[in-house]
């Protein structure tokens, strides 16, 4: 993997610049899709290449560990060709969602013993079967394994947390630069900084993982139940610490606040599950302010969705029609939604790295955030 930056704003952190992988080209400030089990929710890949203009997606390496599993995925010969998706692919670790399953899992220094969700078999995630399982998912870009710690964990509690990711990172590593891709094309994986919301657990997190000499760096453990000007604190912090050439990539967040705020802190990617998990329950966010579709005001607003916007849904379905599809239950208002918000998220970070190249992303970025974070 090569990272090459662009452009850098004179007035803020923001900086643009291009990822380059054995599956395509990467632009950054980038939105990533999240593709859980090997598909994005309600949208088809078409769309996600053509309209949505995603330039990379993810996959989660617990749930696809669970489901397909990795004997079939090995078969397939890797997941780009399993869901058929010849762009770059980014996997998590899948420590969130063991993180998420705390009344089912036991965490040690030799790894995380859980029960699947689906059927309560018992599994165990070591530092090593992770990478192994992340080679045969065959993502272009893999996450170490971390555990994520709460954001109003004490600092006793974050700084034994801190230890543990240290440990299995370094095994991690070990064991990553042991084995070889399993498919014929690179992959590489990105440390996960934690530390909770305590300056100098961060700072440490920072400069252990890049004393790895990683080709990325991941910020976790940061929208997890902390305050937001927590979260913004510690991406000041924790960004100029790290290498100027390498991506920094935010894990799990978030709002379209928060995307402008963390490109103009130095973040270059990013992804949730908020503009689908949202858009299938009515929420749309657009260039004016967020809109719930299941209000009676749109029931007769015959506008477009969003006049602004660049998705062709945009200018093809009005609020009243979408209004009625959820009012009605059905599924192609989620689909609708989906695909919005998700043309919505990267035409933000599109338009970011505009800004970031003609040199006035600070000035742009106050007005933006006022913008769509209205509620209409």
């Amino acid at each position: 993997m090569k990272f090459a930056l662009t452009a850098t704003d004179p007035g803020s952190a923001a900086r643009a610049g291009v990822i380059s992988t054995a599956h395509g080209e990467i632009r950054t400030p980038v939105f990533m899709p999240v593709g859980t089990v090997g598909s994005v929710k309600g949208v088809y890949h078409r769309d996600l290449k053509e309209d949505v203009r995603a330039e990379i997606i993810l996959g989660n390496t617990y749930h696809l560990y669970l489901r397909p599993g990795l004997d079939l995925l090995r078969q397939a010969g890797g997941l780009h060709r399993f869901e058929s998706w010849d762009r770059p692919i980014l996997t998590d670790s899948g420590g969130f969602q063991v993180f998420s399953l705390a009344p089912i899992r036991k965490i040690t220094p030799e790894g995380c013993t859980f029960r699947s969700h689906i059927d309560g078999s018992k599994h165990c995630f070591t530092p090593e079967n992770n990478v192994d399982t992340q080679r045969i998912i065959g993502a272009d870009i893999m996450m170490a394994l971390d555990e994520c710690c709460p954001g109003d964990a004490d600092y006793k509690y974050a700084e034994k947390s801190l230890r543990l990711t240290q440990g299995w990172l370094e095994r991690f590593a070990r064991r990553f630069r042991e084995t070889e891709p399993l498919y014929g094309y690179d992959q590489t994986f990105f440390p996960i900084l934690q530390g909770c919301v305590y300056p100098d657990l961060r700072r440490q997190a920072a400069e252990h993982a890049v004393s790895l000499d990683a080709e990325g760096y991941a910020i976790g453990g940061l929208a997890v139940g902390e305050p937001t000007e927590k979260m913004y604190e510690m991406l000041e912090l924790v960004c100029p610490l790290l290498p100027a050439g390498r991506p920094r990539y935010l894990m799990g967040v978030g709002t379209p606040a928060n995307l402008l705020e963390g490109i103009a802190r130095g973040v270059d990617m990013f992804d949730c599950v908020m503009p689908t998990r949202n858009g299938r329950n009515g929420m749309l966010f657009t260039w004016n302010g967020v809109m719930n579709m299941r209000n009676a005001r749109w029931a007769d607003d015959f506008s477009e969705l969003d006049p602004d916007g660049t998705s062709f849904v945009d200018h093809t379905y009005t609020k009243a029609y979408l209004r009625h599809l959820f009012v009605a239950g059905e599924m192609f208002a989620a689909m609708i939604a989906s695909e919005h918000n998700l043309a919505f998220y990267l035409d933000l970070v599109r338009q970011s790295r505009a800004h970031i190249a003609a040199g006035d992303f600070a000035a742009w970025k106050e007005d933006a955030v006022k913008r769509v974070s209205r509620r209409l």
